[in-house]
């Protein structure tokens, strides 16, 4: 027989010195300790021995409630599985699910995968999964996650109009799920099955100016920049290296070699992770040993104006280029590089030499390490011509002497909207040099 209390006899039992135990029948029972606690327990026999286990504690659990779990408990008896087991596993699997989320596991990846990035690629993966991702499946088990749950994710950033990042990210996902995989706590990667699900994929090139003559007029707006001085010496040496913007803001001191006319990036902070030799032209040099003056006791050949111990802003060149009013459609930061490389295959430079100095990453190992070896004498030449073909656009867009300190006749179209664009500024570090 069961059922025997109710919460009116509940409510009116009282404790006392020792344990008291209210049967409820069916094995249940109502255990109060002396201090006034009220504890379910279920009483029962499984494999010939006596065993005990809670339900909850009152009135946090019902008496309904005890009486449910009671029932679902016996159930499991009856098939031959112990109640007591079932729910520590049960436990145990949480626990397991918890520890192997999703964002556990791609907090993890993250970590053992970012030393190989550069630092910009890393910050910039863990800003998108941390945005687009984590808020959404972040906190569920990685086993548990879906194709179907991914693509709606993704979907969202495709609704943003960001469809090239939402296939950026479900790359990521996928090399998350390979790892989770690999490391046995996932059983495969759902990723696979979105393959040809997103849009297909925009491709935007970086907006350059290579009309030999508008890239004179683009020269000289440079050499007319009032901003800051080491801005002006970045936006100088852009052109004559053409190297990636983040790999100009972030240049040390110590990895300029003045007297073999080489500057050596390291290749912990090369997109393909692979050092790079830049050849400095006669032009590059004049300019970096007039901003050596200025910043040479500074790790950074650019510092950040908040702190000299940390490059330059990344958006420090763009914002540059716009105060002098060109636009996105224009130029751009990166569109140094697609203006050397579309001007030397023009001009009939090795497309190898030019490819090795855009530090094009190369598939065949072997043959990289031909490249770099067979074409730096080349590069070397290159890069000289280069500087000395910068000059002569830069000479042949100039306007009279008297048009150069004012916006009016006798300057190119729209210079004079440009140049009332220019601010003044003083740079911080030329009161300290």
């Amino acid at each position: 027989m069961g059922n025997r209390l109710t919460d009116l006899i509940i409510t009116g039992l009282e404790p006392s010195d020792r344990p008291k135990r209210v049967s409820d029948g069916r094995g249940i029972y109502l255990e109060i300790s002396p201090a006034g606690g009220r504890l379910w327990r279920l009483k029962f026999r499984f494999a010939g021995k006596e065993r005990c286990m809670s339900l909850g504690t009152y009135p946090d659990v019902s008496l309904a409630k005890a009486r449910q779990r009671r029932e679902a408990a016996r159930r499991l008896i009856a098939d031959g599985v112990n109640p007591v087991e079932r729910r520590r596993a049960q436990k145990a699997l949480l626990v397991e699910n918890n520890r192997n989320s999703f964002k556990e596991i791609a907090l993890e990846w993250h970590r053992l995968f970012s030393p190989k990035w550069t630092e910009g690629h890393g910050v910039r993966i863990l800003r998108a999964l941390e945005r687009d991702i984590f808020p959404w499946v972040g906190d569920r088990p990685i086993r548990s996650v879906t194709a179907h749950e991914l693509l709606t994710v993704l979907r969202r950033m495709e609704a943003r109009g960001v469809s090239n990042s939402a296939r950026r990210v479900l790359q990521c996902c996928g090399r998350v799920f390979r790892f989770a995989v690999a490391s046995g706590r996932a059983d495969r990667d759902p990723s696979r099955d979105l393959i040809g699900a997103l849009a297909p994929a925009q491709h935007r090139h970086f907006a350059a100016i290579t009309e030999p003559a508008a890239l004179g007029e683009l020269l000289r707006a440079i050499d007319r920049y009032r901003g800051a001085f080491i801005t002006r010496c970045a936006l100088r040496l852009a052109p004559l290296l053409f190297v990636r913007p983040g790999e100009l803001r972030q240049a040390e001191w110590i990895e300029f070699d003045f007297a073999k006319s080489e500057w050596r990036i390291p290749g912990r902070r090369m997109k393909m992770r692979s050092p790079h030799i830049v050849p400095l032209a006669r032009q590059a040099i004049a300019i970096l040993e007039e901003l050596k003056a200025v910043t040479g006791r500074f790790p950074y050949a650019f510092p950040n104006v908040r702190s000299r111990f940390r490059p330059m802003s990344d958006g420090a060149l763009i914002c540059a280029i716009r105060r002098m009013g060109y636009t996105s459609e224009e130029m751009t930061a990166h569109g140094f590089r697609a203006v050397a490389s579309t001007l030397l295959n023009e001009q009939g430079w090795n497309v190898d030499a030019i490819e090795r100095q855009l530090a094009h990453g190369e598939k065949n190992s072997v043959r990289a390490a031909y490249n770099h070896a067979r074409y730096l004498p080349e590069r070397c030449t290159m890069m000289q011509a280069w500087a000395d073909y910068i000059d002569q656009l830069r000479a042949a867009a100039a306007p009279s002497v008297a048009a150069v300190g004012s916006a009016g006749a006798g300057t190119p179209e729209n210079a004079d909207s440009r140049t009332t664009l220019l601010i003044e500024t003083t740079s911080p570090y030329l009161s300290r040099a």
